[in-house]
């Protein structure tokens, strides 16, 4: 009789502790982190492609004070582009790695973030950043963005080297945070063409 009370404590605990982690987004998101610190979630940085983008003049984000920001503008910079949303667990889990790479690069001018929030509600979106004590700026689409940058998938992060063309896309939480993805966006600042 004993064994088959701990039994049911033990399926009710597990069975508890799988409700949180499936209903429960930041439960979720703790989860992956920790996978992360683990080694699991890599960026696969590769040689960058450098596929060129058309027209980006016409790819168009607004902050929360209505200014519009156009990729064009930013030719010249190296540009960290990641769209997510404050219900993902991934985006939630990959954030503080994101804030870290940030944290590396908000005084240096060749360096642009720009994080793209799904929903398109800078209050929560901003209330997260502050909750969290994260400085990194929040932006939403205005305008169409070409699959080859954001095909739906949540996070997507795309860096684009200082031409404009796309060097580097995740889908999925990774971390970036790594040395090997710092010295990946030093090696972007570093090219001439």
């Amino acid at each position: 009789m004993k064994t088959l009370t701990k039994k049911r404590i033990l399926n009710f605990l597990f069975i508890a502790l799988l409700a949180v982690f499936i209903f429960v987004p930041s439960a979720k998101a703790l989860l992956i982190q920790g996978l992360m610190q683990v080694g699991l979630f890599k960026p696969a940085i590769e040689q960058p492609k450098q596929q060129a983008i058309q027209d980006l003049s016409a790819i168009k984000f607004k902050d929360a004070k209505r200014n519009t920001l156009s990729l064009a503008d930013l030719n010249g910079k190296v540009v960290f582009l990641n769209f997510w949303a404050t219900w993902c667990p991934p985006c939630l889990a990959e954030m503080p790695s994101v804030n870290k790479l940030h944290q590396q690069f908000k005084n240096d001018s060749e360096v642009v973030f720009i994080l793209v929030d799904a929903d398109s509600d800078f209050a929560k979106a901003q209330a997260y950043m502050d909750r969290k004590g994260y400085q990194l700026p929040v932006y939403n689409i205005a305008s169409s963005i070409p699959e080859t940058l954001f095909a739906g998938s949540l996070p997507t992060t795309v860096v684009l080297d200082k031409k404009g063309r796309l060097s580097f896309k995740e889908v999925g939480a990774a971390n970036y945070a790594s040395d090997k993805f710092i010295n990946f966006i030093n090696q972007l600042k570093a090219l001439k063409n």
